[in-house]
């Protein structure tokens, strides 16, 4: 063998060996990089999970801090139940005083149809005050319900209460004492012996187990308030 091949077998193997130290240096580098990155990730989703059980734990307490008072609150309502009955029951009297419930009860009808004079909005306020002033304690006209602050008017030749539109024949209803509203609506010189005399058709009578609906508008107090 010649010295040139000789230093050509050296180069090659020193070129290799070169080659071979690149090689594993840069897995080495590689391995290192892989370690420090799954290290930081593993270190991120530590934070992470510290971040959750943190939010566990909190929302965890509230939820203890909920229950308890919501336990505190059917104690509450169990020791206090005769207290909420009467708070029912009021409440329920006010609906009724309001117009927003159905109520039964004995009272007057009174039947009302165009003859030879023409019913006016004027005519159903008059009888809606007589009952009123007679004691009724709920009042409907063709079903609309009478409330404190139940308006009726006119539009053009159509009456409106609360701004429903309602026609003839009118069928008036009013719960209460029957004798003394049949009395105090049926007695001479009453309102009703006037349409009468002026041709309206106009008859009264006691009913039983009169049922008159609910209110079914709005109720809005615009000007009142509670006083302090």
């Amino acid at each position: 063998m010649n010295k040139k091949m000789q230093v050509a077998i050296t180069l090659g193997f020193m070129c290799f060996l070169l080659t071979l130290g690149i090689v594993l240096q840069v897995n080495t580098v590689n391995k290192a990089t892989e370690t420090v990155g799954q290290a930081r990730a593993e270190n991120g989703l530590r934070d992470q999970v510290l971040k959750w059980k943190e939010k566990y734990d909190v929302t965890y307490e509230n939820l203890t801090k909920a229950e308890k008072q919501l336990e505190s609150l059917r104690q509450s309502a169990v020791q206090n139940d005769e207290n909420a009955k009467d708070m029912e029951k009021s409440l329920s009297e006010a609906n009724i005083l309001l117009g927003i419930t159905e109520v039964t009860g004995n009272g007057i009808t009174i039947n009302l149809e165009d003859g030879k004079d023409l019913i006016h909005q004027e005519d159903l306020i008059m009888i809606v005050n007589e009952l009123k002033n007679a004691g009724a304690e709920a009042i409907s006209i063709n079903n609309q319900r009478m409330i404190s602050t139940s308006f009726i008017s006119c539009d053009g030749n159509v009456i409106l209460i609360d701004g429903n539109k309602i026609g003839t024949p009118f069928t008036v209803l009013a719960i209460g004492n029957p004798e003394m509203l049949y009395g105090a609506i049926n007695r001479n010189g009453g309102f009703i012996k006037y349409l009468q005399d002026y041709g309206i058709k106009a008859e009264v009578k006691k009913t039983e187990n009169i049922k008159i609906p609910k209110y079914n508008g709005i109720i809005d107090s615009k000007y009142m308030k509670i006083a302090e």
